[in-house]
């Protein structure tokens, strides 16, 4: 369990591993046309005779079954929770993007497709961003169709609202709770299938692990959560609905059960993972309060559209009760560096900005790790009444957490770990490197490039799901006619013979340390050293630390307990031994890439006014990573990327 090769730098490239994106020809505007116009279709007739297996249950994997289901495939769908709508997508606040340009207010397709790929720092796949824009108008419709009660202006019509690097409104939003309507609408739609009889739903079951027969993707194995039964399940496709892989950082603002197994099992068969480093900070989350926390809770982005970020001007005013400051000794800093954007920059901009008012000494709150974020100004202008219309669960949230009445005082918010851009590296129809290993949503790395705009993720995972994979399966599918497979196969024997070691290996250790505890030491190391800021010896060193605290892990785990029957450490160790090995891989993929681009930050390379300096000349290409065995230094394979579009730029919000 421990990687040989101390000297990390001396990476592997594999220049002979070519990877195919599989983009259209033609336009960019024409190429997701084009592409539907001449995919391959698979015929009804055939399509009941074909099982897709689905794991996760969140907003892509919700609507993905229930889509492909509704065509007439089989469909088993699997979740670790106990009802398919406990998925993590339920979290999401703030609203969807979708450039439907109600407002009037200048938008469009291409300026939502330039958003995000300007957003992500210009490291996303052009073809797949623009398809991403144009489906964006389809999922409102959809969405309304189901009932979902997004809200709406006086007279009826939908409303809108801003969200980070963007100047028009086009955040489409339930309150403070659209994760969640969206979420009972895919759920509603998944439970007719379940109905019909078209999708067979697994709850309370967690994949440990991907078959491959030939080299194609067949199955999955899984365990009971209930009662410990290791199972495994045939398919004619897997599709990986799994989320990020935030909770490396133990501390997040992801649901505790969120991991990275189910992705990095599919990388230890040979699938490649992308650009792992490429994680986000969302800047406005309740500051940690206290070594006890085992989670941290997001304040949406939304509020950024009322409330203004501020620190006081200087060190002796930050233990003052906020209203005693006076405006002229309040540092605006977002509105001051950023004053197109003002409040709304980007995510990854905010948090750094938020991040080096507190090391100046400025921050406010236990430790001096957080900003104020002010709604006076909002409140005197519009009244409390709109404000709790709007934002009225977050302030409810707030207070319950805090014990702080934000309409009377400002809110205290630091940046925390939300969101992951890197994932399973996809080509345009979303299957990896793997044929018929297909993987949606989150787990992905496509459209996001190095951060994500707010509102966009629940755009991605609805898009993947109900407009994307519908029409991009069928191509693999036409070619596995009469090449179906069952458990029986040695294949699915000899992974299930595996993984039943796997979990006996982590039950015999009987050291004396909880899984906790590792988990939060790797957290702590992942943040200082692979967080906000990297560096060259930060990276060096925190690969280091991880794989001596990897060595610990298999020599002084503690688990009591068996595998039979419910035993919830046993399934936080499998996850976190996943996160000892995966914490490293993100180590060196931010090491390897020697240049600052979106939430990956080098300390190294920074403009004289600190802000982000790219090398698009040595580092516009998208990182995969190969594994290449217990041990080994995996393999960097290299997507460049092309733009036809896009006129690379240095990304400015000022």
């Amino acid at each position: 369990h421990q990687h040989n090769s101390a000297d990390v730098t001396a990476k592997k490239i594999n220049q002979n591993m070519a990877l195919n994106s599989r983009i259209p020809s033609g336009e960019l505007a024409q190429k997701w046309s084009m592409y539907k116009s001449t995919c391959k279709l698979v015929n009804p007739a055939n399509k009941r005779s074909i099982d897709i297996i689905v794991v996760g249950t969140g907003l892509a994997g919700a609507s993905a079954a229930a889509s492909l289901a509704e065509l007439g495939y089989n469909v088993k769908t699997f979740c670790f929770q106990d009802s398919g709508r406990r998925a993590h997508s339920i979290a999401a606040q703030g609203g969807i993007n979708a450039a439907k340009n109600y407002q009037n207010d200048g938008d469009s397709v291409y300026r939502l497709f330039y958003d995000t790929v300007k957003g992500g720092d210009f490291r996303a796949r052009e073809a797949n961003v623009h398809r991403l824009a144009e489906v964006s108008v389809n999922i409102i419709d959809q969405c309304v169709a189901q009932g979902v009660p997004f809200a709406r202006e006086y007279g009826g019509m939908l409303a809108n609202r801003s969200f980070g690097g963007a100047q028009v409104s086009r955040t489409f939003y339930a309150r403070g709770q659209t994760g969640q309507q969206l979420l009972l609408g895919a759920y509603s739609a998944l439970n007719k299938e379940i109905a019909a009889g078209g999708v067979q739903m697994y709850p309370r079951t967690e994949m440990l692990d991907v078959v491959t027969v030939d080299g194609h993707a067949k199955g999955i194995i899984t365990r009971n959560l209930v009662t410990g039964k290791i199972e495994a399940h045939a398919g004619d496709a897997v599709l990986l609905c799994t989320g990020g892989y935030g909770n490396v950082f133990y501390l997040s603002t992801n649901a505790r059960g969120c991991n990275v197994t189910a992705t990095f099992r599919a990388y230890k068969r040979g699938a490649l993972f992308a650009n792992p480093c490429f994680t986000q900070i969302h800047p406005t989350c309740i500051p940690v309060s206290g070594d006890y926390q085992s989670k941290l809770t997001l304040m949406s982005e939304s509020l950024r559209n009322d409330g203004r970020i501020w620190v006081p001007k200087r060190k002796e005013d930050c233990g003052k009760d906020p209203s005693s400051i006076p405006e002229a000794d309040r540092d605006y800093f977002l509105e001051r560096k950023y004053p197109s954007y003002g409040n709304l920059a980007p995510r990854d901009i905010s948090s750094r900005s938020a991040k080096e008012a507190c090391d100046e000494g400025r921050g406010v709150g236990p430790g001096g790790l957080g900003v104020y974020l002010d709604f006076a100004e909002a409140i005197g202008r519009l009244g409390k009444k709109t404000i709790e219309e709007r934002y009225g669960n977050l302030f409810e949230m707030y207070e319950n957490i805090t014990g702080e009445n934000a309409y009377e005082r400002p809110m205290r918010i630091y940046p925390a770990v939300h969101y992951t851009m890197g994932g399973l590296w996809v080509d345009y129809n979303l299957m990896s490197n793997i044929p018929g290993l297909h993987v949606l949503g989150e787990a992905n790395f496509s459209d996001h490039g190095a951060n994500r705009l707010g509102a966009s993720a629940l755009m991605q995972g609805l898009a993947d799901g109900y407009f994307v994979i519908p029409y991009t399966l069928g191509g693999y599918l036409t070619t596995q006619f009469g090449k179906k497979t069952d458990p029986s196969h040695p294949a699915f024997e000899s992974t299930v013979r595996e993984v039943k070691s796997r979990v006996q290996s982590l039950l015999d250790i009987k050291g004396t340390r909880t899984v906790d505890h590792f988990h939060r030491t790797l957290g702590l190391i992942m943040w200082d050293y692979c967080g906000m800021a990297r560096s060259r010896e930060g990276l060096t060193g925190a690969i280091e630390k991880i794989q001596k605290l990897r060595a610990e892990f298999w020599s002084d785990l503690r688990l009591l307990g068996g595998s039979a029957g419910i035993n919830m450490e046993l399934e936080r160790a499998g996850r976190v031994a996943d996160f000892l090995e995966f914490g490293e891989l993100m180590c060196l993929d931010a090491l390897v890439r020697d240049e600052s681009c979106g939430g990956h930050f080098r300390t190294e390379h920074q403009t004289p006014e600190g802000e982000a300096l790219r090398n698009d000349q040595d580092f516009s290409f998208v990182s995969a990573w190969k594994y290449e065995g217990e041990g080994k230094t995996p393999t960097l394979v290299k997507e460049p990327l092309a733009y036809e579009q896009v006129k690379l730029s240095t990304r400015s919000y000022k």
